[in-house]
This record gives structure tokens, C-alpha cells and sequence, in this order.
């Protein structure tokens, strides 16, 4: 009975969960307009009290997934209905196919059902390495012209994600990025570059209702052609000026549950909220 009490809590640690991927994001790094990005409902790995000063930081809560790392909010049906944050786009670094994802999101932490997510791709291969991707397309009128096919994007779970075209992205830049549910199938993903004085916004759709219960502010190690790609070394990105709109007015990081990223045994990325800046940083 002891030893199988042993095994039994063995088999218990070693078991690794995925919440929310983005699937296959960079499988398609040539001229493409859609991705075959795909993200899924959250199941986190584990939860702990936070090691971190509670009055300092305001944290109550850690939770160690594989591939999630930021704030998350958690509440009951219908409570949120807008999340925003500002970030710089970092420099990432590591082997050429190491990449990494910040985005804001409205579901898909304790709701499955849907997710309404906007964000920014780093990768280290140089690529996409904080910079627009661009192509010439050629017209058979007026021959070749540019198109910009940046890291920037937009999904509603279950549909697969899409890139914002003609959306040049810099390391460095500013960017805030904004999703709204004008109603549980609607809604609108708005992605600014404040450093270049340019914005995009996409009206969404889709049969898939949000449960409107879930606020996040992440960095992802997302999925490719089945498994998590080598997480990049985005340094530091802090979410400032974060909010998210709930029935009861705006609402700040401050208290949400601490998501890390935790993969064989590793703690990969270490996360403190102070207000409303949620810093995750890669360790």
C-alpha cells in the first residue's frame, strides 16, 4: 500500500496540463493571410500560495500551467465585457524556432465555451523578430506591390486566429491591444501602435457565445503542429494601464490569480502584479 501510495503521487506530479494554445500560429511563415492558429479552453497544471508579498503585490493566488503566463480574472457569468493593456514589443531570442505571444482576452480560463483574444507574436529566428514580414504580391495590371503581413492578430475560439494586414510592428514599439463584446457573439478586437500612430480594428462574429467570465493578460508558449514550440526569451513584458470593464465598472490586475509557465519541472517565467502593470518576466 505505501508503494503504491508512492507511485500514485509520482504519476500525480508528473502529469503536465495545457490550457488555452494557440495552434500551428507560425506554421505558415511565407505569404499567408490566415493563420492555422487555433487556442483552446484553459485546465491548469496546479495551484500554490503565492511566494510573493501579498500586501506588496497584491497576488493571492499562483497557478502553474505550461504554456499560460500573466493575470487572470475569474468570475461569474456576464461579469466582463472588455480587456485592455499596454506593452512594449520585445526582442526575443533563442533557437531560430523559439517564439513566444502577449495578448488580452475575455474567456477561456474557466469558460470553454469561446475565447475573444488580440495580440502580438515575437520569434527569435529573425523572421518575424519584432518586425512586420513583408512580401511583394504580384497583380497581373500593375505588377509587384508590397503587402505587410505582421505578428499581430485576432481570434474568436473555436475559429482559427487571423493576421491584421499592412500592420508594420517594431521591437520597441508601444502596443495596446483591446478586445469588446458588444454581446456574448459579438464583439471587436482593436490593436494600436501608439510609437507609429496607427490602429487596426476587426469586427467579429461568431455562433460560439462567450461566458463573459474570464479576464487575462498573457504571454504564451502557443502550440505548432501538434506540440508547444521552444518558448523564446522575451525578457520582460509588463502590461501597464490594465483594466478590464466588468457590470460593476473598470477593474485592475490587482487581485487576479498569477499565471506561470512551468514545463519539466522548470519554472520558465516568473509574473508579479502591482496595480494595474502585470511584469512577466522569462527566467
Amino acid at each position: 500500500m505505501y508503494a503504491f501510495a508512492i507511485l500514485a503521487n509520482l504519476l500525480l506530479a508528473s502529469v503536465a496540463i495545457a490550457i488555452p494554445t494557440s495552434a500551428e500560429r507560425r506554421a505558415a511563415r511565407h505569404a499567408r493571410r490566415v493563420r492555422n492558429h487555433l487556442s483552446h479552453p484553459a485546465v491548469p497544471q496546479s495551484s500554490q500560495s503565492s511566494k510573493f508579498d501579498v500586501a506588496a503585490v497584491n497576488v493571492t493566488q499562483e497557478t502553474f500551467t505550461t504554456n499560460w503566463a500573466g493575470a487572470v480574472w475569474s468570475e461569474g457569468q456576464g461579469t466582463f465585457t472588455s480587456v485592455t493593456g499596454t506593452f512594449t514589443v520585445p526582442t526575443a531570442s533563442g533557437s531560430g524556432s523559439s517564439s513566444a505571444s502577449a495578448w488580452v482576452g475575455i474567456d477561456g480560463a474557466s469558460c470553454g465555451n469561446a475565447i475573444l483574444q488580440t495580440g502580438v507574436d515575437f520569434n527569435a529566428d529573425g523572421t518575424y523578430d519584432g518586425e512586420s514580414f513583408r512580401v511583394n504580391l504580384t497583380c497581373q495590371t500593375s505588377g509587384a506591390y508590397p503587402v505587410f503581413l505582421s505578428l499581430a492578430w485576432y481570434e474568436w475560439y473555436p475559429a482559427g486566429a487571423v493576421d491584421f494586414q499592412n500592420f508594420p510592428i517594431n521591437s520597441g514599439d508601444v502596443i495596446t491591444v483591446t478586445v469588446t463584446a458588444t454581446s456574448t457573439t459579438s464583439g471587436t478586437a482593436v490593436i494600436e501602435n501608439t510609437t507609429q500612430n496607427q490602429q487596426v480594428t476587426q469586427d467579429l462574429t461568431s455562433s460560439s457565445a462567450l461566458c463573459e467570465q474570464d479576464a487575462e493578460w498573457i504571454v504564451e508558449d502557443f502550440e505548432e503542429n501538434g506540440g508547444l514550440v521552444p518558448f523564446a526569451d522575451f525578457g520582460t513584458v509588463t502590461f501597464s494601464q490594465a483594466s478590464a470593464t466588468s457590470s460593476s465598472g473598470s477593474v485592475s490586475p490587482s487581485g487576479a490569480t498569477v499565471y506561470d509557465i512551468q514545463q519539466n519541472g522548470q519554472q520558465l517565467t516568473q509574473t508579479t502584479i502591482d496595480g494595474s502593470d502585470v511584469t512577466i518576466q522569462y527566467q
